[in-house]
């Protein structure tokens, strides 16, 4: 028989994509609509999107005011900002009326943000109904407790009365264990479309795109793929090329509120012609953007795992990184990658010097990588894991 899982998710595709949102997308996709029929509630936020649409394998319900949006869910107008606080009202209700029609076998809150308030106040009013939660959390921990400080009473019963917790790193499944929770966290990470980031793109669509970027034969290009932020550090990616030779390039793939602060920030460097602001590139053809480059960096301030990095792997990049958050997870140092000091430029400069220096250690390490990614980090064993140890588990008992 259908099993049926309510998703509390504050934003959703197709206006709206990050690692969190991705990480719902591609689990779901890969699990048989006839096994576990999704339904998600989200909020509207950009007026172009209907009320209700199925994307991909999931039935996306949309709450909450909207308008006409340009710009990204980090710099909302504060009309619309305000949404996100009244979210988890919008979403318990719209979640009562959902319930009514299809009795859902268990609700799965992506996040102990707002959407975690909405799913623990369904939790409340239906106690029999499985709660699961997933920690994909990216900021400080610290600031996020800073930021429900007025709430944290309740904010903390998300994790008390959550009888499933997946985290997609250690450090958040410890995360997880100082909130209270009551049941040991399973670590199921992110994962990558291997076959989509490792495929071989056209030689003329790489000479065409490196014509479009001005590279010429003894260029570097250094990428990053980020929404710009303060926690991922992109400043201190632009402040490394002070260091680096003038033949060093930076390409910024992404958009965000710091984006003005950035190119602020290149023009007093005098560095005008050595960063590149590529704005929003889709999955679909960040793989390119990828092979055209050498060296990937996010230097983060924080990291719940960094769907990022291995997307970098699996394209066959070397990848500098911070050993902050569930980063060490993955990146084992001069193994899968290289670590940086925090809030260095300079240190950023003089990994991208070794990768481009020691050309033995850069081949070894892409390949180190690049295997343990096919072997750990595929959406498919992503998909599987979520499947079976944590649906098929909480869909076959009752709380």
């Amino acid at each position: 028989m259908t099993k049926r899982i309510l998703i509390f998710s504050l934003v959703y595709y197709p206006r709206f994509i990050g690692g969190a949102e991705i990480a719902i997308k591609e689990i779901t996709d890969r699990i048989e609509s006839d096994d576990i029929e999704f339904h998600l509630i989200a909020l509207r936020l950009d007026s172009s999107l209907p009320r209700r649409e199925r994307v991909g394998n999931v039935i996306v319900h949309r709450v909450g005011f909207s308008g006409r949006l340009d710009v990204s869910p980090d710099s909302l107008p504060r009309s619309l900002h305000l949404n996100k606080y009244i979210f988890p009202f919008f979403a318990l209700i719209k979640s009562f009326t959902l319930h009514k029609e299809h009795r859902f076998d268990a609700v799965w809150s992506m996040m102990a943000n707002y959407a975690g308030f909405g799913a623990l106040f369904f939790k409340l009013f239906h106690m029999k109904v499985p709660f699961i939660l997933t920690l994909q959390e990216g900021d400080p921990i610290e600031y996020i407790k800073k930021r429900v400080r007025w709430v944290y009473p309740v904010f903390r019963m998300i994790f008390t009365h959550a009888d499933v917790i997946q985290a997609i790193s250690k450090y958040l499944a410890q995360f997880a264990r100082d909130m209270g929770a009551q049941v040991e966290p399973i670590v199921v990470p992110n994962g990558v479309d291997i076959a989509h980031f490792s495929e071989t793109i056209a030689e003329n669509e790489i000479t065409n795109l490196k014509t479009s970027l001005d590279k010429k034969p003894e260029d570097v290009f250094i990428v990053t793929t980020s929404r710009l932020v303060v926690k991922n550090a992109v400043s201190d990616i632009v402040a490394s090329l002070t260091y680096l030779p003038a033949h060093v390039k930076l390409l910024i793939l992404g958009t965000g509120y710091e984006e003005k602060n950035l190119k602020a920030q290149v023009e007093s460097l005098g560095l005008l012609d050595r960063v590149s602001f590529l704005g929003y590139v889709s999955h679909v053809d960040m793989p390119k953007y990828l092979k055209v480059s050498d060296v990937f960096v996010r230097p983060s301030l924080s990291e719940g795992f960094g769907n990022s990095f291995i997307e970098a792997m699996a394209s066959g990049l070397p990848v500098v990184a911070t050993a902050v958050g569930g980063i060490p997870d993955f990146l084992k140092n001069k193994e899968t990658g290289l670590f940086c000091d925090v809030s260095s430029p300079a240190d950023i400069a003089r990994k991208v010097e070794i990768y481009i220096r020691d050309t033995a250690l850069r081949d070894e390490i892409i390949d180190n990588a690049l295997h343990m990614v096919i072997d750990h980090y595929d959406w498919s064993t992503v998909a599987r894991d979520m499947k079976e140890k944590v649906f098929d588990i909480v869909t076959s008992q009752k709380f």
